[in-house]
């Protein structure tokens, strides 16, 4: 029997010929906010800011990088000097390594900007100190 659609022989598809069938693949997992095991990670579907403790972790990895730094350049101007003989460029490897403390400092200590909505203290008017009339006492 022949429908709207259907090739005029398709009713002789059931004689042994298979036509060309393609399975669907199967579906991809889920490449959300934590690519890969999605039962160990859960697709991150808010707007909400991290949690205070995993902002003070990635605060604390950022402090331990940059510091990490620190003890190579301080390797590396020892093996600068031994192999050039230069203790200028020595030096200047370890002056460059100087300010890597307080720069990690700063940037672990540093938080994450504000939003739009997040109100700020200074928005709104603030009165004057002297903003209410007084009487002057005159001698």
């Amino acid at each position: 029997m022949q429908q709207y659609g259907d090739t005029p022989d398709a009713d002789d598809i059931g004689s042994g010929d298979r036509p060309d069938v393609t399975m669907p693949k199967p579906p991809r997992k889920s490449t959300g906010y934590f690519p890969g095991n999605d039962e160990k990670h859960p697709v991150l579907i808010t707007e909400a800011a991290p949690s205070l403790e995993d902002q003070h972790r990635a605060r604390v990895r950022r402090y331990t990088t940059i510091m990490a730094f620190r003890i190579p350049c301080l390797i590396l101007a020892a093996v600068a000097y031994s192999v050039f003989s230069n203790a200028l460029l020595s030096i200047l490897i370890i002056t460059a390594s100087i300010p890597l403390p307080w720069i990690a400092v700063l940037i672990a200590n540093d938080r994450p900007p504000r939003r739009k909505e997040e109100p700020s203290r200074w928005d709104r008017p603030r009165p004057a100190i002297e903003a209410q009339p007084h009487r002057a006492i005159d001698s």
